[in-house]
């Protein structure tokens, strides 16, 4: 047996929720959320923005104050968590020490009307979509973290649910294990075409596995699209640099002629999008890779010192002084590199500098 295509796939809608704790403890505010089928939707942002219990309420393990949410077509929003075709994935694994693999993998499936041929066969093809075939026997404590945690998502699979939730899936896994098994999951997703939607404070784990990203803070949604749109055409400050880290740097918009800016910082232009700007002053987002360095003399370029220089492999990092303050740059030159003390001219490259509107 294998685990076919998802023909259960469901959408998930949030109307105007709102979760309160207690009498004045808001944890989400008002939000409104339409999350397609077959879609990967990454709820990011920082500790204790609202994500985890956005992410509960669609399991029905915190239930919503004010507002609706469907899934499908079906209001949930009084349903407890055993009436709602969902499964979750924990940060923590949730597996079962006394039982072997087979066994926490078929545990859901006992519970959902197949027999035990079919429970079987169901957690088999789990574990061997999983990656795990001949895992069957092991004990949890037995496995490797990673093991552990794909041992959890054939347990979720299993059930073929509407919606399938990741709350920090990867965080108790080293750094060169997250990216393997983050891979994993999407490609899952995408195989067998599944509604998941996956919690993570961690912003390359967002833009790797999502379809949209939804960026959360103070309980709110402050922006969502896709990872690009939220990479290079960040709403706001905080947006910018929480998604990939940006310098801001202020500047004066000088003119605008139809769509393009010409923006200044000191003596050095530059032109880019306007995103609705008019003249006056602003402030650019700047990733450090879109930082250029050299020691050639330039007409149009700012004048920076380096005060800190490491090298970390696969490129340089720099800390940069300037009459604006400091800025953070990325190289990949690692065979010619500045030294801390050295002068040299900066410049932004053509394209990646975006505008942050007013807010």
């Amino acid at each position: 047996m294998t685990i076919a295509k998802s023909s259960k796939a469901a959408s998930v809608s949030f109307r105007n929720v709102k979760k309160v704790y207690g009498k004045d403890v808001l944890a989400v505010d008002d939000i409104s959320l339409e999350i397609a089928p077959g879609q990967l939707v990454t709820l990011l942002g920082p500790s204790g923005c609202g994500k985890t219990t956005t992410l509960r309420m669609i399991a029905g393990l915190e239930m919503a104050t004010q507002g609706q949410i469907l899934i499908g077509d079906q209001d949930v929003t009084k349903l407890p968590a055993t009436d709602r075709d969902v499964s979750m994935v924990f940060q923590s694994y949730a597996l079962f020490p006394h039982m072997n693999v087979l066994e926490n993998v078929s545990y859901g499936l006992k519970f959902s009307g197949f027999n035990k041929v079919e429970t079987r066969e169901r957690a088999l093809a789990g574990l061997d979509l999983v990656g795990l075939n001949g895992y069957a026997d092991r004990l949890p404590s037995e496995l490797s973290g990673g093991q552990q945690q794909r041992v959890a998502v054939a347990r979720a699979l299993v059930l073929e649910p509407q919606v399938l939730l990741f709350d920090e899936p990867l965080s108790n896994l080293d750094a060169k294990l997250r990216r393997q098994v983050r891979e994993e999951i999407r490609e899952i997703q995408q195989n067998l075409g599944l509604t998941v939607v996956y919690v993570t404070h961690d912003q390359e784990e967002a833009l790797a596995v999502s379809d949209r990203i939804v960026v959360m803070r103070n309980a709110q949604i402050a922006q969502e699209g896709s990872p690009r749109d939220l990479y290079e055409l960040p709403i706001d400050a905080f947006v910018a640099d929480f998604i990939g880290e940006a310098n801001l740097v202020p500047c004066t918009v000088e003119a605008v002629e139809g769509d393009v800016a010409t923006v200044s910082v000191g003596t050095y232009q530059h032109k880019l999008p306007a995103r609705g700007m008019a003249p006056g002053p602003g402030t650019l987002a700047v990733r450090p890779s879109r930082v250029e360095l050299t020691d050639e003399a330039l007409e149009n370029a700012i004048e920076a010192t380096i005060t800190k220089a490491t090298y970390v492999g696969s490129h340089m990092e720099y800390t940069v002084e300037t009459s604006f303050g400091t800025l953070f740059a990325v190289s990949g030159n690692v065979s010619s590199i500045f030294e801390t003390g050295a002068s040299v001219a900066m410049n932004f490259a053509r394209s990646g500098p975006v505008l942050l509107p007013k807010s």
